[in-house]
């Protein structure tokens, strides 16, 4: 994983999800994507955090775009490991997040979203 690389796909990232359009967003993930997030159990009440596959990804991010109509991302930070990029980031309402996204072949196979606390 090259930093130029993380740099773009956040930048492109952010601009998809800022778009709202579940296509463009999606497009980034292998179809046997895993995704764990706290924003699983409090918008699903699944307790596992945990959605997998494309179908279970996009239904969790469906519910999540509707909840969030002002949904917005500003990346903050980019950073590498060997398959891995962590993007930093705030939301719509300046909530700082971290997305860990490790990818296969190109695209994202697995993703945690992690959130600090609100105060």
């Amino acid at each position: 994983m090259n930093h130029e690389f993380a740099q773009r796909f956040a930048a492109e990232w952010a601009a998809d999800w800022n778009t709202h359009d579940l296509d463009r967003i999606l497009s980034h993930y292998t179809e046997d994507v895993e995704f764990t997030s706290p924003k699983i159990v409090e918008f699903l009440g699944d307790p596992s955090g945990v959605v997998r596959g494309k179908p279970a990804l996009r239904d969790y991010w469906t519910t999540g775009l509707a909840l969030l109509p002002d949904l917005h991302f500003t990346v903050e930070d980019v950073r590498t490991s060997l398959d891995t990029i962590v993007i930093n980031y705030r939301n719509e309402r300046g909530h700082g997040v971290a997305e860990v996204l490790t990818f296969r072949n190109g695209l994202v196979c697995r993703g945690f979203g992690a959130y600090a606390p609100v105060g």
